[in-house]
């Protein structure tokens, strides 16, 4: 029996009844991260790897037809094929968008099509290199259905993605001896210790601390196990708000969860608010350097993801100063006597348009 095969049989059982959901929801996940394993031999001129460059990585996901390729080549002067068909786009299509002085790499993706987390497609492709962003674009057309958006949620959730949530708050470590020890600091409500054990010992792990500081369900524990589960944001962009009417455009905005853009490649429109909203989702950190007796360059920052520090800024510079640091000046909001510099260390963090000048020794 194949693994498709064994995955709908279970969905089937859990449909019909409840019994050993916990056994059946660890089968399940193991079965699915089977079937989107990488292949051993890929084909030959069909690789999707495309190297990782630039500040952050976004991508596009959607539904072919949706505009992604439009978007691409819009926002980052990137020829991308764009025809009035579906499947144009057939592999991963890197581009580079400028903003605020970072470069963003903006990855068009091939359409997703339904049951790609069977396999069905290139869905197995796509999923990998979208757990690969810093940001995913949930790409959807404002003239078709509105279960576009669910569709494509429950596609990645089937394959290990998590949009907008945080991970769960739930402590594993396997140990040697002793047995099975299960903490819990909240009361849980969507599962519980019986069901817990049991997943456990699907996964035949017999001797482990766990600890719980989050309700969490069953699924969600599964994804601590399984330790392969990325936790993305993620924007939904509704594109062709020109060929809908203004009360539909009205109404998807108001169904949105605050990470909603309504735009128009084809028209222009609302594209200004798309990459203002993508620099603000990625929470990009600009820092400007200064030489001794000069003053900083501000037209060539260095962007760095949020929680960066000094040691962060030395590799921007160059991979070898952080080995001949002596200590840094820091102007702007993460020192202490701002406006004046502030001597500090390697483990200074360093904040949105700081001033940073290093010294060696």
């Amino acid at each position: 029996m194949g693994i498709l095969q064994k995955i709908e049989d279970i969905e089937k059982e859990m449909a019909r009844t409840q019994k050993n959901k916990g056994d059946d929801g660890a089968k399940l996940a193991k079965y699915r991260a089977q079937l989107l394993e990488p292949e051993k031999k890929a084909a030959k001129g069909e690789g999707f790897d495309v190297m990782k460059s630039g500040d952050a990585r976004v991508c596009l996901i959607g539904f072919p037809s949706v505009g992604k390729s439009t978007l691409l080549s819009k926002a980052t002067k990137t020829e991308s094929v764009v025809g009035a068909y579906e499947f144009t786009t057939l592999t991963a299509i890197p581009g580079v968008l400028e903003y605020e002085g970072a470069r963003i790499q903006l990855l068009d993706l091939p359409g997703i099509v339904q049951d790609a987390a069977k396999g069905r497609g290139r869905g197995r492709q796509v999923v990998a290199v979208a757990k690969t962003a810093d940001l995913i674009l949930i790409m959807i057309d404002a003239t078709k259905s509105d279960e576009q958006k669910a569709m494509l949620e429950l596609e990645l959730e089937a394959v290990g993605i998590r949009l907008n949530t945080a991970a769960p708050d739930v402590v594993f470590k396997n140990k040697t001896a002793g047995g099975i020890t299960i903490n819990c600091t909240v009361k849980l409500t969507k599962t519980d210790e019986r069901t817990i054990r049991s997943v456990l010992q699907t996964y035949r792990i017999h001797n482990c601390d766990v600890m719980i500081r989050e309700d969490v369900t069953i699924d969600e524990f599964i994804d601590v196990l399984l330790g392969t589960r990325k936790y993305l944001p993620a924007l939904t962009v509704i594109n062709k708000i020109d060929a809908v009417s203004m009360e539909t455009v009205d109404r998807m905005a108001r169904a949105g969860d605050g990470r909603t853009v309504m735009i128009s490649c084809e028209a222009d429109l609302g594209l200004d608010w798309l990459l203002d909203s993508i620099w603000k989702e990625l929470g990009l950190v600009k820092v400007y350097t200064k030489k001794r007796g000069v003053q900083p360059d501000l037209s060539d920052p260095i962007c760095l993801r949020a929680g960066a520090t000094i040691e962060t800024v030395c590799h921007g510079i160059h991979r070898s100063l952080a080995s001949h640091f002596k200590y840094a000046l820091v102007w702007g909001k993460s020192s202490k006597f701002n406006p004046q510099p502030q001597k500090v260390g390697l483990t200074h963090a360093v904040h949105d348009e700081d001033v940073v000048s290093i010294f060696t020794k």
